[in-house]
């Protein structure tokens, strides 16, 4: 039996949504050790799989390494659709899984398209793949079309950045209550519409803040400069989201972002993919005030809601 298990990934936002340059997309984002996606897999004469989802990925990765079957047990997973990667991590946690149990030799880049994956950001593959801070290259314009591509017909985003995020950082994770973030054919017309109105100038903002201010202060350990930045980052994001969304961050994630915000023990904070998932990065010796101000910000915005403290994944997924 080999077991598989992997992070979850932050998306701070893209580097691009307009159509008026080269590539398009190239996400930001950051890999972290919790909550995580544990799967366990053995040889067998077919799949066998009580989860549906994690089922069709592994008679996908069966079909790709020419192999018999599996037995697959998914003994945790990343909660589905709230902002934090939880399809790329289940689908490669799943792949890899029956892979060692056979002792073959996975590409995850080769396999990620075919599992549907890395057709827009890269950053949960590669977070999968070695964690920490991640930029990907995104894609060719060119091949932006009216109708998505069929699975498979893409390769995942080269990586064109990667550190190791401090190890004093810590991320506190906001999950209130709320709906599902977009997903499937929904965030596919949304992200279309998005881009075929998005501005180039907001690209132009991202890259100076990314390059000058982000990078450098993830290699020099200087937090809050990080903090700012990837707020900044998250909020002119927000901007291309608005028309979709309701807004910078979808209703009422703004609301909590603003009084997360406000919180000194707290460097910066900012909303996962399409949420509902705020994320703030705080400290190891700041990270207890960090997640009592925003229990007691859930509470005086009249939100349920669950927070949890993580680490940053420098290492990405393990495999036993």
């Amino acid at each position: 039996m080999a077991t598989v298990e992997a992070g979850a990934r932050l998306h701070v936002g893209f580097q691009n949504l307009s159509l008026a340059y080269d590539r398009i997309y190239g996400g930001i984002g950051i890999a972290i050790q919790s909550p995580t996606v544990s799967v366990s897999a053995e040889p067998a004469e077919q799949v066998s799989c009580s989860h549906d989802l994690a089922q069709q990925y592994a008679t996908i990765a069966i079909d790709h390494l020419s192999l018999p079957g599996a037995e697959i047990n998914i003994k945790s997973e990343l909660p589905r659709h709230v902002g934090l990667g939880s399809g790329t991590q289940l689908a490669l946690a799943v792949s890899h899984a029956i892979a060692s149990a056979y002792d073959a030799d996975l590409s995850v880049r080769s396999i990620a398209p075919k599992l549907g994956r890395g057709g827009r950001s890269g950053i949960g593959v590669a977070g999968f793949e070695e964690g920490g801070f991640i930029i990907d290259g995104g894609h060719p314009t060119a091949r932006f079309t009216s109708d998505p591509p069929s699975r498979g017909e893409w390769e995942v985003p080269p990586v064109i950045a990667r550190q190791p995020v401090p190890d004093r950082w810590r991320f506190l994770l906001v999950v209130p209550d709320l709906p599902k973030g977009r997903n499937g054919e929904t965030e596919e017309e949304s992200m279309r519409s998005i881009i075929e109105q998005a501005s180039p100038d907001v690209a132009n903002k991202v890259s100076g803040i990314l390059s000058r201010r982000l990078l450098p202060s993830i290699v020099m350990d200087d937090i809050q400069t990080a903090g700012d930045a990837i707020t900044t980052i998250d909020q002119i994001n927000g901007s291309w989201y608005s028309d979709e969304q309701g807004g910078v961050y979808r209703p009422p994630v703004g609301d909590l972002i603003d009084k997360l915000r406000s919180c000194e023990s707290i460097a910066g904070v900012g909303q996962s993919s399409w949420g509902p998932t705020v994320y703030a990065l705080t400290t190891d010796s700041l990270a207890s005030k960090a997640e009592t101000a925003a229990n007691d910000a859930l509470d005086e915005l009249g939100l349920n809601g669950r927070t949890m403290l993580t680490c940053p994944d420098n290492d990405g997924a393990s495999m036993r």
